[in-house]
């Protein structure tokens, strides 16, 4: 735990802890008194260029509200932004030690581990920093209190990005509005501050959103179009006519009946007016909704990198595709949370381990990491079939690595397993080997050489001397009708007590052999 009033910050520079005893924005009433706006509302094209330009020109607050109104109304860009947020916040995680961590340094990243697992609301938290993926970066508050002796932070709350502003300078910095040109520096250990770049280029213009806000709009009028289309289709044109000298009550008594017949199939007008009905309403709802599916595409490849995850259109939607644009959400899902997972570990594992003294102040290199699982399980049969061949063939694999890409965690040292069954070291096996042939682990390729290897362990001491006599003797003979005389002369004489002694050893392991591949049938 922290026993001085002043402690180094994440980026090197000293503050007083006595600052953490409230939150920034709690004097901040003027922020907390505002109602954001909405300048989706009747948005046109001018209109949306001049909140952009605006932005650009140190004013994105109705760029920020526009963004919040955009997730909000269009569900599809809602629907495509869960799916590459919730990607990420549902990702496993761990508390890392550095490389090579001392004891003291694993003990610490253990009780990190332990106290971000005791926080309530930590899922919600890792969902709140993925808002920075569509806008450009999230501010979420930390406020600080001490559980026992342990400092923990007691909320975190996520901040509108029309609370900040942005200050250029060697680096662009993010900045809480105070009613001034310059806005407040963030106070260290006060906000999880996650910046998310679609792009390159100032984080005004670099979010995910600005590249989506004009298929919003394009979308927006051609929804408004399409609706007015539905709303005329099928109803017959109706044209009023009025005398000369009509006045204009009565002109808009005409025109109320005229509304009327359109709705209701039924109106009234005066004497001497008459309706004429010239033609039905017609036309084609199908370039609308090509428009809404141009818009809707163009929302998808921009999130997720491509189309065929989202929606199908029955015609380019194939397999092949579809696992490609997969793969290509994945890429974004590994990127997205190596970025999250960077912002946490300065931003939350850092302050935590510093403020309860589990590691030195200032050195950010030895803090234990925020990591994210980012594996993708591969198939288990498929391993389990080219496992064994490729250690056969002298591959010498990492028990962890099979762990890892199996998804199957490790037991430790006193945890119960599944079939436990200790596997000796090569050299224990060697002698193993030398003390008990009939039992030595032999590391043949398929099951016949296995039991070859088996068998010739009791016939190998019979034909032993064999092999020399019968070499010693062709390399002697003029001819293979000498051979064939001094073959017959050689010929073993196996006594009956070393030939059934074969015989038996021979059968018992073909009966143990045929044992287990009927074991084997029954359970495939």
């Amino acid at each position: 735990m922290v026993t001085t009033s002043r402690i180094l910050g994440p980026d090197g520079q000293p503050f007083r802890v006595t600052e953490l005893a409230a939150p920034q924005t709690a004097h901040a009433t003027q922020l907390q008194r505002e109602f954001q706006g909405h300048p989706s509302r009747g948005l046109t094209p001018t209109r949306l260029a001049s909140i952009l330009l605006a932005a650009e020109q140190g004013d994105a607050i109705r760029q920020y509200e526009l963004f919040e109104d955009m997730e909000e109304r269009d569900a599809h860009i809602f629907s495509e932004m869960s799916k590459r947020r919730r990607a990420v916040a549902g990702l496993p995680w761990k508390i890392a030690p550095p490389k090579n961590p001392s004891a003291a340094e694993r003990s610490a990243a253990e009780q990190l581990q332990e106290m971000l697992e005791s926080m309530d609301n930590l899922e919600g938290i890792l969902f709140d920093t993925t808002d920075a993926i569509g806008k450009g970066f999230v501010n979420q508050e930390i406020e600080w209190g001490r559980i026992g002796s342990a400092w923990q932070p007691k909320s975190i709350l996520h901040r509108p990005q029309s609370w900040f502003q942005f200050h250029r300078g060697y680096q662009q910095e993010i900045r809480l509005r105070n009613g001034t040109g310059e806005g407040e520096a963030l106070r260290p250990f006060g906000w999880i501050t996650h910046t998310h770049s679609a792009k390159s280029g100032y984080m005004e213009r670099s979010a995910l959103f600005r590249v989506l806000v004009w298929p919003y709009l394009f979308k927006n009028y051609s929804v408004g179009d399409l609706a007015e289309f539905l709303e005329i289709y099928g109803i017959p044109m109706r044209i009023g006519k009025y005398p000369p000298g009509a006045s204009e009550k009565e002109k808009l008594t005409l025109l109320r009946a005229l509304m009327q017949i359109g709705h209701n199939a039924a109106g009234i007008i005066p004497e001497g007016m008459t309706m004429d009905f010239p033609a039905v309403a017609e036309g084609d709802p199908k370039a609308f909704e090509l428009m809404i599916e141009w818009c809707e595409r163009s929302q998808s490849k921009a999130i997720l990198g491509g189309t065929l995850t989202s929606q199908a259109d029955g015609k380019s939607s194939t397999n092949a595709l579809g696992n490609v644009h997969n793969e290509v959400r994945k890429e974004l899902k590994d990127a997205d949370g190596k970025q999250v997972a960077t912002t946490l570990t300065r931003d939350l594992v850092y302050p935590l381990a510093v403020l309860n003294g589990l590691i030195p102040q200032g050195d950010r290199r030895r803090c234990p990491r925020f990591v994210f699982d980012l594996a993708e399980t591969k198939d288990i049969t498929v391993f389990a079939e080219a496992l064994p061949a490729l250690v056969g063939l002298g591959m010498r694999i990492p028990p962890s690595w099979a762990h890892t890409e199996l998804g199957i965690p490790e037991a430790g040292p006193d945890e119960p397993v599944l079939g436990a069954t200790p596997v000796a070291p090569q050299a224990d096996r060697a002698a193993l080997s030398r003390a008990h042939p009939a039992a030595a682990v032999a590391a043949p390729r398929d099951r016949e050489d296995q039991l070859v290897g088996l068998v010739a362990d009791e016939i190998d001491p019979v034909v032993a001397g064999w092999v020399d006599k019968i070499q010693a003797l062709v390399d002697g003979a003029r001819d293979l009708e000498q051979v064939r005389e001094g073959l017959l002369a050689l010929l073993p004489q196996l006594s009956t007590e070393q030939f059934t002694r074969a015989m038996q050893h021979a059968l018992a392991i073909g009966g143990a052999a045929g044992m287990l591949d009927g074991l084997e049938d029954s359970r495939g």
